[in-house]
Formats: structure tokens, sequence, C-alpha cells
């Protein structure tokens, strides 16, 4: 049986927990709900406070769709109950990054700044007080969502390996290389 699969998942306080017609499942929570089409051979049931997922054959489809589902469903319940969030920082000289009316700007050394308009459920916060460089928080309750667009805007200048500059995570270690100079 799948390790991961055959975990219980635990429901908190204030989360509903509902399973509709052609397998979607519900949840929702403070922060909001989500649904997710459960795959036919994928059954959920719920059990006092915990969400238990089986499957109903030993097949090796089965068998991955089993802990798939059963992740899914636990980031779901996360998500609705905490959320989740993506920090992202921005080194160099000169670039900068401010949100306002719904449209995040970044200048990152181009000859433009750059535009971006994050997707429906997701929250974008540049705080520029706490440290040198400035910060930005990307919240959601949707964890694949959370991270497409925190790695949509690490794309937009990715760091680079000589001086480290660009939009990297926050907790992220660049290997730096030795320049020209290193090699005389």
């Amino acid at each position: 049986m799948s390790r991961i699969g055959k975990q219980p998942i635990p429901l908190t306080d204030g989360t509903e927990f509902s399973i509709g017609a052609d397998n979607v499942v519900t949840i929702k929570g403070q922060k909001g709900s989500q649904s997710l089409q459960i795959h036919p051979e994928i059954k959920v049931e719920k059990n006092e406070n915990f969400i238990e997922v089986s499957r109903s054959s030993e097949t090796k489809e089965q068998k991955s769709l089993h802990g798939l589902y059963r992740s899914l469903i636990n980031n779901m319940v996360q998500g609705v109950t905490e959320g989740y969030k993506k920090q992202l920082e921005i080194i160099g000289v000169g670039y900068r990054a401010s949100f306002s009316g719904g449209i995040l700007e970044l200048n990152l050394g181009y000859s433009h700044p750059i535009y971006f308009v994050p997707p429906e459920g997701i929250d974008i916060e540049v705080d520029t007080k706490s440290r040198k460089n400035p910060i930005l928080i990307i919240t959601g309750i949707d964890k694949e969502l959370v991270g497409q667009v925190a790695a949509k805007i690490r794309s937009m200048r990715k760091p680079e390996p000589y001086k480290g500059k660009g939009v990297r995570y926050l907790d992220e270690q660049i290997r730096r290389k030795a320049g020209k100079s290193a090699a005389k």
C-alpha cells in the first residue's frame, strides 16, 4: 500500500468537506474554498475528523493515483486553513518593485519596466522596509498557483552566477563563479 496514500488527512475545526456528483471533492475553510475532480477509481471518505483516501485495485495506475490524490487533498486542506506563501528577494543596483492598482511593476535592469498582473486568488505584497533589498511576498490558497506565479516572476530576471543579481527565492543559495580576474 502507498505510504503517503494510507495516511489520514486531519480536518481542523471550521473546515468543511463534501463530495459532490462526478467525484468532485470540495473543501471550505476560513480562507476560501477549493474543489478537485477525483479519478473514479479512487474513493474518498470522511471518518470523524479525518479524510481517508483508498483505491479499488492494486494496478500500477491505481497505486500512483492513490498517493497523488491524497497529497492534492492535503494541500487543499492546508491551503484553506493556513494558506501558502512564497518570498522573492530582488538583488541589484537600481532593481525595484512596486505593487499598486492590482499591477506589479518591476524594474530589473532592462530598458523598460515589466508589468505583471497576478491571477485571481493570488495576493502580492512588496516589503521594502524590513531589509535592504525589496521582498515580494506572494500568498494564496492554491499551492500550485502560488508556486507558478513565484516561478514566473523569478524567470523575468534569474540570478546570475557572477554578482548574484536578479530575482531569487528568499532562502535560495546561488553558486557563485569566479570572474576573469581569478584566472590570473
